[in-house]
């Protein structure tokens, strides 16, 4: 029970950071940005937060480190160069620039003001609500067990003490508020990745006999006829590094940092806190070839979540444990909350004062954020709390479907001048289909494939249609591009 004070310490350091940054929060700008005005050691830090969740520690690097071995650090690389470095530089500057041109806080809003369509924001905050709403209540749910199995507390009673805390400091402070937790939140996920790598990896001889018996023990726990192949690592890779270019939770980060001259240093950064948490995940996964012998079993399946948390609760010392617990929490805190207020803005920004009612006041807009805030959290509880089958389906589709509807429209929106409204539309719409309809004739296995096919085919569907329809005006593209050389 030890391990109770610094969660207590933890989460009321949140409730204090949400009263702070509620005396900051004035305008829905400020709440949803953060005024622009973030530097790049917090935007670097709330990029890498929001990116990484108890997903990448709980479930995912315990199946991918069992099932590609040390294979698994492709993806670790490619999440830090692709996702991460590549991100910032090649969207980053544009990115600032062009929605502070357009004068737009969202992607909604973007795409609407840089393509003039007339729905095309509404049909985006949908997608955005209905993909990324389960997505949140997916990590609540994972948070929720974590603290039952560790505190010995009713799972309703664990979701629902998430449920507050992340309410509270989100509510309250906005994306100053988000922006200062996740940095304190990362500073744990570093440290915490740091020692549970070099403690297991100590117990199991040290690093360079670790890789010799992973690579040793690999082919006998995984033989060759079972290994996946190639083209699932490489998917994969695509998915979880590339995905990260269209998701709004992400991109959200370039929009809010001070000036241009910050996103270097925010992408080293990035990088750098990409590195460590994705190569220590896929490592203490590929790890457990050499603590285990065979995968641990549930209802006669192989119970790929229980691998991490089985190895760490076995072999890591009590108060470690104790961190690797706040680690976790925080990645997915981070994540959660970001998701939370990238879906309240698509109903209070894009809908709602999109289309219901324009000439609603800064105050009320600001009131509405944060009601709808609360509205979103409370509804994630009651989805995590009950297995709906179809909210369960929504939340595997949800990388692919929002990545396949937005990556390329909004790509070509900052690059290139030609793209028109009815490219964007085709290219959100062949994502969208395409992501739903190969998920369920592949299945959920063959997800990262689906969502990876989704992400490519628009990026010929946009051009395809914007060359068969007339230009945009002259003088919208004058000002989307004005200061862009």
């Amino acid at each position: 029970m030890y391990a109770v004070l610094p969660l207590v310490i933890f989460l009321a350091a949140m409730v204090i950071i949400g009263i702070w940054g509620m005396r900051k929060t004035s305008t829905i700008g400020d709440f949803f940005l953060g005024g622009r005005t973030i530097g790049p050691w917090f935007s670097a830090f709330a990029y890498g937060t929001s990116y990484f969740s108890a997903v990448i520690f709980i479930g995912f690097a315990g199946k991918i480190g069992w099932g590609f071995g040390l294979g698994g650090l492709w993806i670790a690389l490619g999440n830090a160069f692709i996702g991460s470095l590549l991100a910032w530089l090649v969207l980053g500057k544009r990115t600032r620039r062009m929605t502070q041109n357009l004068d737009v806080m969202t992607m909604p809003e973007f795409l609407h003001e840089r393509f003039q369509g007339r729905y095309i924001k509404m049909i985006t905050a949908v997608i955005i609500f209905v993909f990324l709403i389960p997505y949140s209540a997916s990590v609540f749910k994972g948070l929720g067990h974590l603290f039952q199995a560790n505190f010995n507390m009713p799972y309703d009673t664990a979701l629902f003490i998430m449920i507050l805390i992340t309410g509270v400091y989100l509510i309250l402070g906005g994306y100053f508020a988000v922006t200062l937790t996740d940095f304190i939140q990362g500073i744990i996920m570093l440290f915490g990745a740091l020692m549970m790598v070099g403690i297991l990896a100590g117990k199991a001889g040290g690093f360079s006999n670790v890789i010799a018996e992973i690579i040793a023990r690999y082919p006998q726990h995984v033989p060759l006829a079972k290994q996946p192949n190639i083209w699932l690592l490489v998917s994969l890779v695509f998915m979880t590094s590339f995905g990260t270019w269209g998701m709004p939770q992400m991109v959200q980060k370039f929009y809010a940092i001070k000036d241009e001259k910050r996103i270097y240093k925010a992408a080293i950064v990035t990088t750098i806190f990409a590195l460590v948490i994705t190569f220590s995940a896929y490592f203490t996964g590929a790890m457990a070839h050499i603590f285990y012998d065979k995968l641990p079993v549930v209802n006669g399946k192989p119970a790929f979540d229980m691998i991490i948390p089985d190895l760490l609760t076995t072999h890591m010392p009590g108060w470690l444990m104790v961190v690797i617990l706040l680690l976790v929490l925080s990645a997915s805190m981070s994540t959660l909350s970001s998701l939370v207020l990238v879906s309240a803005s698509a109903v209070s920004i894009d809908l709602y004062k999109g289309h219901v009612n324009p000439r609603i006041t800064k105050e009320n807009s600001l009131l509405m954020i944060r009601f709808l805030s609360g509205i979103f959290i409370v509804f994630s509880y009651f989805i995590a709390r009950y297995d709906f089958s179809v909210i369960v389906t929504l939340m595997s589709l949800s990388w692919g479907a929002v990545a396949g509807s937005f990556m390329a429209p909004f790509i070509y929106g900052l690059y290139w001048k030609r793209t028109t409204r009815l490219g964007v539309k085709a290219g959100m719409a062949s994502g969208l289909i395409i992501a739903v309809s190969l998920f369920f004739i592949l299945g959920p296995d063959k997800s990262p494939i689906s969502a990876t096919i989704a992400m490519i085919v628009p990026f010929f569907v946009v051009p395809l249609f914007s060359l068969c329809s007339n230009p945009p005006d002259k003088r919208l593209i004058e000002k989307a591009f004005s200061g862009i050389s």
